[in-house]
């Protein structure tokens, strides 16, 4: 017997200018007037390298000369374009922002859609009532979908990344838009249908490599044998979508390979960084994988694993199937990462979130109730205390409370924005009312329980990034640092040799427009020296801990600096740091011989 009971009652849809206001509300703050971070400054490094560099550069990533052509070029390719379009009249750093928006929309509307056509199949629906009154098929499918976008943008993982111009962004969004493309296949097992999921695989190949493709294309045939589709069939299809991603592929690797920009080849540092990725799971990976992933992945695997032991006497789901499927493959495949990082996770949300959604139709009303009055109390307790902590920075009191908002910001002096004031305002305004509605009316649509835990979500958000972006860009940005070096630095010095990262290397580049050296210049008449401050020791040491300036190992900046560097022959002209980082300290030095 299927595990849902619901009358038409429960799937009336969220309003669609609600769902697109939220939407809204997700993804403009931390766009908008945010300086690029140390965690995104270096992908934007690359599109902003690209969109004001030639073909060498659309072929090569890479940092102002600093070679990254490990992930692959899609997302910066979009990136560049869209400073392309639109940088002369938003400015760089948000027209490459424009593209996120591009990448959260793909994310969102492909699992939409997914969800809703998984939600309107017959072996979905909810058990039929004895009178009548059970939802139709396209209600119930609308409202799942509603359900699975609202579960996925709750996600605390998506919320960290979605507004980063970073490759793992894009590839989380590619899943998505996969995602659709095999519930078509399966549903009309067409060649056209198949081209379709083939092109999807090749845009990732071309975003992080072919690992992830190909993972998800065994997942695939699997949930084809799960759901008998044809093997013959199913096969030829699939191989003329694995034959598709390679030629897609090879529109980056072929001209790559034979133009070798820079004099560099970037198709073998991107086929060892693939390489790199694979190894045998371990203890430490699967730790990693549990500590990260709780709260990653939350609130969307607590449904999704309601979801699997909920349906799990029905036999055939291809609800349950294909993102279970989707799941093991992709748990399987970061397991087998020796140094996964946190946004590799976020290709697991769109299966999870897509799985939770069909979760929640079979939970008891109690524990519906009670994941709502969990959200009202939380998220509204910690709205509170970020209002709390913005007037106490602005007003110095409470004391207690003045002194932490303060503490992390040495020398920041903290004023009113009246623009981000009024937002903030608004979205708390708007939290109230979506409160007073839940408690006022006790609707009994299936969404109510997650649209008030993302809209508390959205809350805490866009007071983050309304009231205390000032405080953040002081902190986390290199700004200030790169206009220091930049006022030091000489008239006419056109070549810098540095050992910085890439962040700091983007954000020098963009923010202070220091001239990086090349390969061409031979020796370089100044320094930037990247060490810490809680490890002092000679400038020699700093820079054999960083190979990025040895020679070979750069465009731009190649110099084997490290072998030659006398400090009898330097002469400090700057030394300085981020207010709030004591232990990255950077060191500016003018050649004296």
């Amino acid at each position: 017997m299927k595990p849902v009971r619901l009358p038409a009652a429960a799937t009336l849809a969220l309003p669609r200018w609600a769902l697109y206001a939220l939407g809204l509300l997700y993804i403009l703050p931390g766009l908008i007037g945010r300086d690029p971070w140390k965690d995104d400054a270096g992908s934007f490094g690359i599109m902003w390298t690209m969109a004001h560099g030639g073909v060498h550069d659309w072929l090569l990533p890479n940092i102002a000369g600093l070679p990254a052509p490990e992930e692959g070029p899609l997302a910066f390719w979009l990136g560049a374009f869209f400073i392309k379009l639109f940088g002369w009249l938003v400015g760089d750093v948000l027209g490459a922002r424009l593209s996120t928006i591009a990448i959260f929309a793909l994310g969102t509307v492909s699992l939409w859609h997914t969800a809703f056509r998984l939600g309107r199949r017959s072996e979905a629906q909810p058990l039929r009532l004895a009178f009548g009154g059970q939802p139709e098929p396209d209600d119930y499918g609308r409202t799942l979908a509603d359900t699975a976008v609202l579960i996925y943008i709750g996600c605390l993982g998506l919320l960290l990344h979605s507004h980063e111009t970073l490759a793992v962004t894009l590839q989380g969004s590619l899943v998505a838009w996969f995602l659709y493309r095999s519930v078509r296949y399966i549903e009309d097992a067409t060649r056209r249908n198949a081209l379709l999921v083939g092109t999807a695989l090749g845009f990732l190949t071309l975003t992080r490599g072919f690992a992830p493709p190909l993972v998800l294309l065994a997942a695939l045939f699997l949930c084809t044998r799960f759901l008998k589709l044809p093997s013959t069939q199913t096969l030829r299809h699939l191989g003329q979508a694995a034959l598709l991603a390679v030629l897609i592929a090879l529109v980056w690797i072929v001209p790559a390979a034979l133009a070798k920009p820079y004099g560099l080849s970037p198709v073998g540092d991107w086929l060892g960084w693939n390489a790199s990725q694979l190894s045998i799971p371990g203890w430490q990976s699967l730790k990693a994988f549990v500590r990260v992933g709780i709260w990653y992945c939350w609130p969307a695997w607590p449904f999704a694993a309601w979801a699997a032991w909920a349906w799990r006497r029905q036999h055939g789901l291809m609800h349950i199937i294909l993102p279970t499927c989707f799941v093991g493959a992709l748990v399987l495949l970061l397991l087998c990462d020796p140094i996964s990082e946190n946004g590799d996770l976020l290709k697991l949300l769109p299966p999870l979130a897509l799985m939770a959604a069909f979760g929640l139709p079979t939970m008891k009303r109690g524990t519906i109730n009670a994941i709502d009055w969990f959200s009202v109390m939380v998220l509204t307790l910690l709205g509170a205390f970020l209002w709390m902590f913005w007037i106490a920075k602005l007003s110095g009191w409470p004391a207690w409370m003045a002194r932490n908002a303060l503490k992390l910001v040495p020398g920041f002096r903290p004023e009113v924005g009246i623009v981000a004031f009024i937002v903030a305002a608004g979205a708390t305004l708007g939290w109230i009312f979506l409160v007073h509605w839940r408690l006022s009316r006790q609707p009994s649509v299936l969404w109510r329980a997650v649209v008030l835990s993302s809209g508390g979500l959205i809350l805490l958000w866009v007071l983050l990034m309304t009231l205390f972006l000032p405080d953040l860009n002081y902190a986390r940005s290199y700004a200030g640092v790169a206009q220091q070096i930049a006022a030091r630095l000489p008239a006419g010095a056109d070549c810098i040799d540095t050992n910085v990262g890439p962040a700091q290397r983007a954000s020098f580049a963009y923010f202070g427009h220091l001239p990086f050296a090349s390969v061409e210049r031979g020796q370089c008449d100044f320094l930037l020296v990247q060490d810490s401050t809680g490890r002092p020791g000679p400038v020699e040491q700093a820079l054999a801990e960083r190979r990025v300036i040895q020679h070979g190992e750069g465009i731009r900046g190649g110099l084997d600096v490290v072998q030659e560097f006398r400090p009898r022959d330097w002469t400090l002209l700057w030394e300085g740091r981020r207010p709030s980082d004591r232990l990255e300290r950077f060191r500016l030095y003018r050649r004296t011989r």
